[in-house]
């Protein structure tokens, strides 16, 4: 007879045995697996292919972007021309520029202009030189023009009103502008006499000092004035610099 010590032993061993038959067939197909790699599935979706690359010389050429044109040419600012009283354009000038400062509006009103030109004035035998205002009464100013602009320029000390149609300030042609400050930069000043032709003149200075005559003729571009001298009785053209005489 089998003691129960020995069925114990005989049943663990069975179990083993049973346990190792199990899982072998398991571990033999994991294995099989892992060498095989993973089965594909039907109902994944398949990466297509990368598109074909142009080659270098067909790739398209993007095209250069236009030329841009510079702020001053295309934010709407323009040069405008506004009234004031004569002789306070330089008064003028002072208080808009003051309040383009102080109201911060310098990226809309750019610059405040008064036409002027260098004028050598012969006055009594000397020569001075002055700066004439080109338009008495009027000064340019550079702006975007807006409801803003237009309230601060306006309502400056001085000011009457812009120069346009209606209540519509209008703005200078480019041809004008350039006229104006081409006028203002030229090199040779303008010469003003105190005399004009037919008029009677003193000659101050020179072989003729002392002498009077008739103006003839007025050389403005090399500041020469012909007059007409009665010497030895007879009518003589004298020609004579702008200093040199004065109106009698």
């Amino acid at each position: 007879m089998v003691n129960e010590e020995e069925f114990n032993e005989l049943e663990e061993n069975q179990s083993d045995e049973e346990f190792s038959d199990t899982l072998e067939p398991e571990i033999e197909s994991v294995g099989q697996e892992i060498i095989a790699g993973p089965k594909s599935s039907s109902s994944e979706e398949e990466i297509p292919a990368p598109a074909h690359k142009k080659p270098a010389d067909e790739v398209e050429e993007v095209p250069a972007p236009a030329h841009k044109k510079p702020a001053d040419e295309d934010d709407g600012r323009a040069w405008f021309v506004i009234h004031c009283y004569s002789g306070y354009e330089n008064k003028v000038r002072h208080n808009l520029e003051q309040r383009i400062e102080t109201m911060g509006m310098k990226d809309m009103i750019f610059d405040v202009v008064i036409p002027t030109q260098e004028e050598i004035e012969v006055k009594e035998g000397k020569r001075r030189s002055i700066e004439r205002h080109v338009f008495p009464g009027y000064v340019l100013v550079n702006l975007i023009l807006t409801e803003e602009s237009w309230y601060v320029v306006r309502n400056t000390p001085g000011v009457t009103g812009f120069v346009g149609m209606g209540n519509d300030p209008t703005p200078l042609r480019t041809e004008e502008v350039a006229q104006i400050l081409k006028r203002m930069e030229a090199e040779a000043p303008h010469v003003k006499v105190s005399f004009k032709a037919g008029e009677r003149v003193h000659i101050i200075d020179g072989p003729f000092n002392d002498f009077r005559g008739t103006v003839s003729d007025i050389d403005m571009d090399h500041a020469k004035v012909t007059v007409m001298v009665n010497f030895f009785g007879r009518e003589t053209p004298v020609e004579l610099d702008f200093l040199q005489v004065e109106k009698s």
